[in-house]
């Protein structure tokens, strides 16, 4: 059965820029009362602004601060029907073995214990809505983690929250469901494998069709109709689809030849000479 959103209150987290900034706007051009929540004040103000919603200004990794948030949407709304969990960031490339612990506890402090923090406080008002919550994993989560294994970590754990969440809420009549990306062009991509020679040549690694990449507008509008479809998973682009099935038998492979690999050792010392 179709869920509109015309009339439903969303909150999306990150939603300043790429991704959350997108679907905001394609949630808003559906009729949805949209909350834009980003760590930055500059782009939750601009972000609310263009598009005739509110702004807030939030740190997911606050939790005292994300209960708040919650509670002014429903102090000014009355309810709240749909959370997409969206904030997240990348780590400095490194190895577990040299990596800075205090990066390790800021990638899966904001992208998963932050997760936790948006969700948690909403799910009485998402069961009493029969509502809907998007939390944003990765097609990271079912990829070898080499040089960033913080980000594939995260993501991995993000899905079995999801996975969980869904089973939880479906005796009350509420949904949820797990969106998963390849490369979306966004800044912070662009960060991690554009402008830096090591990201370079880790993305150089993925073959055809896992290197393809899509716009943070696609990507968003995947989201958009996954919520109109009470979607338990969304994948883009749709080349990773094959992974994401037979992930069990080819990671077995992919993480031997990984391990085999000549390319891959030479990436990996070049890693840990930069820390």
């Amino acid at each position: 059965m179709r869920y509109s959103v015309n009339g439903k209150v969303v909150l999306i987290t990150g939603a300043g820029q790429g991704i959350g900034r997108e679907l905001a706007a394609i949630l808003s051009r559906r009729g949805a009362r949209v909350v834009v929540a980003d760590i930055d004040a500059a782009t939750a103000k601009s972000t609310a602004l263009e598009l005739g919603a509110d702004g807030v200004v939030a740190d997911v990794a606050d939790r005292d601060r994300m209960a708040a948030v919650v509670a002014e949407v429903v102090d000014r709304y009355g309810r709240l029907d749909v959370v997409v969990a969206n904030a997240g960031v990348t780590p400095v490339p490194a190895t577990l073995r040299t990596m800075d612990p205090r990066d390790f506890d800021r990638v899966i402090g904001i992208n998963l214990t932050g997760v936790f923090n948006t969700v948690h406080p909403a799910l009485d008002h998402i069961v009493r809505a029969r509502g809907h919550v998007v939390v944003v994993s990765s097609c990271a989560a079912f990829a070898p983690g080499m040089g960033g294994s913080p980000y594939m970590m995260s993501k991995a754990a993000v899905e079995q929250l999801g996975r969980a969440l869904r089973v939880e809420l479906a005796a009350s009549g509420a949904s949820a469901g797990v969106a998963y990306f390849g490369i979306v062009e966004t800044a912070m991509t662009h960060d991690m494998l554009d402008a830096d020679d090591l990201g370079r040549r880790l993305d150089a690694l993925l073959p055809w069709p896992l290197n393809v990449r899509i716009t943070a507008a696609q990507a968003a509008g995947t989201i958009a109709d996954g919520i109109e479809r009470r979607a338990p998973r969304t994948i883009a682009p749709r080349g990773w689809e094959p992974y994401a099935l037979l992930r069990g038998a080819v990671n077995v492979v992919a993480d031997r030849l990984l391990a085999a690999n000549s390319t891959v050792h030479q990436l990996v010392h070049a890693i840990e000479e930069r820390r």
